[in-house]
């Protein structure tokens, strides 16, 4: 059986989508923390998109560095 060899040419687009529903999971869940008067909720919501932020910007790091492997061509 052979080995599938690494197709990486979609990577910038798949980490973008990824990068652009966290930012719309972000933005509800800002309108649903504004929307409750529950505290547990709103402490939730807000580590939520603490983890969120953290993930975006790991995300954002990582498509900077896929960018840059596709302009060399994905040499090593």
């Amino acid at each position: 059986m052979k080995n599938k060899p690494d197709d990486r040419r979609d990577n910038v687009d798949r980490i973008q989508e990824n990068i652009n529903n966290t930012l719309e999971n972000l933005r509800l869940a800002e309108e649903t923390m504004v929307q409750t008067d529950n505290p547990a909720t709103i402490k939730d919501i807000k580590a939520k998109n603490r983890r969120r932020e953290e993930a975006l910007n790991n995300m954002r790091h990582e498509i900077k560095d896929e960018a840059e492997a596709y302009e060399k061509g994905y040499e090593d």
